[in-house]
């Protein structure tokens, strides 16, 4: 009998909402998993080569395992995460695998613990705790699965049950990986959807030679304000191509603006040149996420905003190691003022979705439940990065659900980098949101009918919806 997972994990402790908990989950636990949001490498699909060694399936790309092993004084270089130059100073797998054993008691508590004894159990049938003792243990045998096709990246595709896969790309991506994906003849459905901040926010680095490059990508005048924008719809166009349906946008905070054509053409003159000051640059973000609602009222794509986040916080690890290496941190978010702009546009477009996530749940019942519980366009995304946790989607369904409702949200999506987790995070959620349900039978405010229907709307149904996948 497995050791690492209890089978009643994360339901109520109250016997019979526990017990209804467990019925509701058997009724979801097996259903197909819709990732509409994540940051997998397309590339894995596409060539369908063997992972490298368990260290670069599991340790490398996973910011989640390797902040926690910073905070402990653990280098990133020790980890192998590359350099900002390319270079990787550790490529020892089975070192890294050693250091991530003898450190593994750090992420008690955490829900990378849970994704990771899940992956450990489930997928590679492992019966034992890792730690220092267990680490070549688990080396060797997961080596040993990685060495086998049941193992390669199209099959464990299928054998997640991975009914469909976004993966992110900025808005200069060639999109090569999913062309070979598309010409394969394999039918795992891989997609694509548009990043565009490299282009759209001044202050990212190379952000004038980037619209160079944008230029040459569309043929279109980029240092021209309606060129710009004509840039961006024909990318847009070649991305839904290429299988998108959606947007995502990273911008620090959740501003929008309305300009006139005007003022709008003279701002982006300004910023087009390189060195826009800060409230240029936080002005044509603003202006832009207007631009691009737009853009999804003419083409259909749904829009994400993740805001709120001060990417790569520490200016040293940015130097280093490069973009998104754990160094995002929440910060307190405005959406009740920022979003007016845009909404006083687009707010009423019935075609059009918007999906808000947050890194600060002080707004879930102030503003983003009141916001998404009105506008017609508004959806509210599930808590993300710090907040995708089991007492996360706890808090998020407690202040957001008595004024937006289950269906003015988007069910969950993933958001990783770690392939591997992607069934054990939508296990995780799928029990938290059955938890949830049943405590709601038991206090009267559903009925079991609609409880065992809102189970299939949250793990599947709304997310295939909102991503019009």
């Amino acid at each position: 009998m497995a050791a690492l997972l209890d089978d009643d994990r994360l339901f109520p402790l109250d016997s019979a909402a526990r017990d209804l908990a467990r019925a509701l989950y058997e009724t979801v636990r097996d259903l197909p998993i819709v990732s509409p949001h994540g940051h997998t490498d397309p590339r894995w699909f596409a060539e369908n080569a063997a992972f490298p060694d368990p260290a670069q399936l599991i340790v490398v790309p996973d910011h989640y395992i390797f902040r926690m092993l910073v905070s402990q004084g653990v280098s990133l270089d020790a980890l192998g995460v590359p350099r900002a130059d390319g270079s990787v100073e550790q490529t020892d797998g089975r070192a890294i695998w050693r250091l991530f054993a003898e450190n593994y008691h750090l992420f008690r508590g955490t829900p990378t613990r849970l994704w990771l004894d899940h992956t450990f159990e489930n997928l590679f049938g492992m019966e034992v705790r890792l730690s220092a003792g267990t680490a070549d243990l688990y080396y060797d045998h997961i080596a040993e699965c990685l060495a086998t096709e049941a193992y390669l990246p199209r099959a464990l595709f299928e054998r997640f049950k991975l009914e469909v896969i976004a993966t992110t790309e900025g808005a200069l991506d060639p999109l090569k990986w999913h062309r070979q994906i598309k010409d394969s003849g394999w039918n795992g459905r891989v997609i694509t959807t548009y990043r565009p901040d490299a282009v759209v926010d001044p202050e990212f680095e190379g952000f004038a030679a980037n619209l160079v490059q944008l230029a040459a990508l569309t043929g279109c005048d980029t240092s021209d304000w309606s060129g710009y924008l004509e840039a961006h719809r024909r990318r847009r166009a070649y991305f839904r191509d290429h299988g998108a349906t959606a947007t995502d946008h990273g911008h620090p905070t959740a501003d929008t603006a309305n300009l006139s054509p005007s003022e709008a053409a003279a701002l982006h003159a300004r910023v087009a040149k390189g060195g826009a000051n800060a409230a240029d640059a936080n002005l044509f973000r603003a202006q832009m996420l207007t631009e691009m609602a737009k853009m999804s009222v003419e083409d259909g794509m749904v829009m994400q905003i993740h805001a709120g986040s001060w990417r790569n916080h520490s200016g040293s690890v940015f130097a280093s190691h490069g973009r998104d290496k754990g160094f995002d941190i929440p910060r307190r978010t405005s959406y009740v003022d920022a979003l007016k702009p845009m909404l006083d546009v687009v707010g009423m477009e019935p075609g059009l979705t918007v999906i808000l996530f947050t890194l600060d749940e002080t707004v879930y019942s102030r503003e983003l439940a009141p916001l998404a519980g009105v506008y017609p366009c508004l959806r509210l995304g599930p808590p993300w990065w710090f907040f995708d946790s089991v007492e996360g989607m706890k808090r998020f369904r407690a202040a957001a659900t008595e004024t937006a409702g289950f269906y003015n949200t988007v069910g969950f999506n993933d958001d990783t980098r770690a392939f591997p987790s992607i069934p054990a995070r939508h296990d995780v959620a799928r029990r938290v949101d059955c938890g949830y349900l049943a405590e709601q039978v038991r206090a009267g405010l559903l009925v079991e009918e609609e409880a065992a229907e809102l189970a299939h709307d949250l793990a599947y149904r709304l997310a295939k919806a909102a991503y019009r996948l």
